[in-house]
């Protein structure tokens, strides 16, 4: 990407603690910086779930603790880096009701609607990378086997709700938390109810204990926001 200072791929838990996975140059501080207490595009796109763009970071009111003299306090050994610092993006991704990934980049210009763009085509292969990097972790392959069984689920789902509304992806990932969230079940649940209601059989899935089975309430907010979305091309 043209201008990039660093990038990063950081896992946010609900409700819990959000950890750096991997990252490249300056993202590595500049990231954990955001995570403990000076805040910035990395947080807010993994508590928000949607895309932050920010042309100037030190200047963006958002975060009025993420300065140039906060970080040159911080991280003195970066005096240097940290001016070279001016826009950053972050993109929220694999997403399911525990965990949400983001993809992040800190750029020497002004970052735009297409650096989301660039990290939009990227999304995909480092949420695989990040699979397999952590499937050796012994104390962590069952939480990155579970986050790529929901991500099977939600693609599907989300591909569905894309067709119906004629909507972006990030669009349709609103749609279904917001259904989730409303009827109170998972989301992972409800993708895989949204996508068996629709083809009329049981959605493909590994065998064993991963298998998501939706339940009677997750079955009934798949009615719903079908019957919302064939209402909406109505």
């Amino acid at each position: 990407m043209p201008g990039s200072l660093g990038a990063a791929v950081s896992v946010h838990h609900r409700g819990g603690p959000q950890r750096l996975a991997a990252a490249h140059g300056l993202a590595a501080a500049f990231v954990p910086a955001q995570l403990t207490g000076f805040g910035g595009p990395v947080p807010t796109a993994g508590r928000t779930g949607e895309p932050v763009v920010t042309a100037d970071v030190y200047a963006d009111d958002r975060w009025p603790s993420l300065t140039l003299t906060g970080l040159l306090e911080h991280r003195p050994a970066l005096a240097a880096d940290w001016p070279r610092v001016r826009g950053a993006a972050a993109l929220p991704s694999t997403r399911d009701a525990e965990r949400t990934l983001v993809l992040s980049v800190a750029l020497d210009r002004a970052a735009t609607e297409e650096t989301v763009n660039v990290l939009r085509r990227h999304e995909r292969l480092a949420a695989m990378a990040l699979v397999v990097a952590e499937a050796g972790r012994p104390d962590r392959t069952d939480q990155m086997l579970d986050l790529l069984q929901s991500r099977a689920a939600l693609e599907e789902a989300k591909g569905i709700v894309i067709a119906l509304r004629r909507c972006g992806p990030d669009e349709a990932w609103n749609a279904l938390r917001r259904a989730s969230q409303e009827c109170n079940v998972k989301v992972r649940e409800l993708a895989v109810a949204l996508v068996e209601l629709l083809g009329g059989a049981p959605a493909p899935q590994p065998d064993g204990e991963r298998t998501i089975h939706p339940g009677p309430a997750a079955r009934r907010a798949a009615q719903q926001v079908l019957h919302a979305l064939e209402d909406l091309r109505r």
